[in-house]
C-alpha cells in the first residue's frame, strides 16, 4: 500500500476541501481519485490527516481508532495487501440501543465488530502480541455504522482512506469481557434484522484474528507518530459482511461469549 509518488499539496488539499464540504452540507461529493492518483495512499492518509487536524481544532475529542479492510478478499478487491485505518472521535459514539437519526451519517452500512479498549499506551513500533494482550483492557461487541461521503459509494483504495476510511459512527456493547474469557478467533457472530439473520461470521474473518488487525493497528499509529493511548478505542474489524440500512431498522448483534449490542434507527 505504499507508493513513491504523491501529488502536489494543492492537489491534497482540494481533495480534503472537498470531504469536509461534503460531510458539512450532508451533500455527497464526487471521488477524490481525480485529485490523488489512484492507489498512492500516502496522498490519501494526507488528505485524511488534514481532516483529522480541522476536527480537532473545532474541539472534537479522538477516542481511538477504527480498522477497515480486514477481509483478505475485500483486500484483493482493491489491490491492497494491508488493512487501512481511520479515526473515532466522541461524538461519533454512540450508546447500545440509543435510537439514531439517520441524518446523522450519510448512506448507511452497519458491520458487526469486536472493539478493545486499552488499559495502557501504546507507543513502540517493536509490539508483540503479548504487549497488546497486557495492554487491552478489555473487550466489547461492537456494531460500526460506516458512512461515505461520497456519492453511491464510487469508492477505490484512495477514496476510502481519504474519507477517514469511510467512518460514520458506532455503538458498543455495555458488558466489558477479559480477553481470556473467549475465543476470539472462533467466536461466531449473528447480525439480526427484525429477527431474522442478515450477516453471520466469526473472528477468524478478522485478519485470521482480530488481534491480529489490532497489532498491525497498533505497531502503524506508533510509526506514523500518533500511538495509541491509554483508554482509547479500537474498532478492529468485521465479522461479516456490511448490510444496508434503512429507516426503521433495528440491527442486533451477538458474538459467542463476548455478548450482544443493538442499533436502532429512527424512520424519519
Amino acid at each position: 500500500m505504499t507508493t513513491t509518488l504523491t501529488k502536489p499539496s494543492v492537489e491534497i488539499a482540494t481533495a480534503a476541501d472537498r470531504l469536509f464540504d461534503a460531510a458539512r452540507s450532508g451533500i455527497p461529493c464526487a471521488p477524490v481519485r481525480d485529485l490523488i492518483m489512484d492507489g498512492d495512499v500516502a496522498a490519501a492518509y494526507a488528505v485524511q490527516t488534514i481532516n483529522t487536524k480541522r476536527a480537532l481544532e473545532n474541539g472534537r475529542r479522538l477516542v481511538g481508532r477504527k480498522i477497515g479492510l480486514t477481509s483478505l478478499a475485500v483486500q484483493k478487491q482493491l489491490g491492497v495487501n494491508q488493512p487501512d485505518y481511520g479515526m473515532l472521535f466522541a461524538d461519533m459514539a454512540r450508546s447500545d440501543a440509543e435510537e439514531i437519526v439517520l441524518s446523522e451519517i450519510m448512506q448507511p452500512k452497519v458491520e458487526a465488530e469486536i472493539a478493545f479498549v486499552l488499559g495502557r499506551d501504546l507507543t513502540d513500533d517493536q509490539l508483540t502480541l503479548a504487549d497488546l494482550q497486557r495492554a487491552i483492557d478489555f473487550a466489547l461487541p461492537s456494531i460500526e455504522i460506516v458512512g461515505s461521503r461520497i456519492s453511491n459509494w464510487d469508492i477505490k483504495i484512495t477514496d476510502t482512506i481519504a474519507d477517514n476510511a469511510s467512518s460514520g459512527l458506532y455503538v458498543l456493547g455495555s458488558r466489558p469481557r477479559k480477553l481470556g474469557d473467549f475465543d476470539l478467533r472462533l467466536c461466531g457472530m449473528v447480525m439480526e434484522k427484525a429477527g431474522e439473520p442478515v450477516s453471520v461470521g466469526a473472528g477468524a474473518a478478522c485478519l485470521g484474528n482480530p488481534l491480529n488487525a489490532a497489532l498491525w493497528l497498533a505497531k502503524t499509529m506508533a510509526r506514523a507518530g500518533y500511538p495509541l493511548k491509554t483508554g482509547d478505542t479500537i474498532l478492529s474489524g468485521a465479522l461479516g459482511p456490511m448490510v444496508t440500512v434503512s429507516p426503521g431498522d433495528v440491527f442486533n448483534v451477538r458474538i459467542n461469549d463476548l455478548g450482544s449490542v443493538r442499533a436502532a434507527f429512527l424512520r424519519n
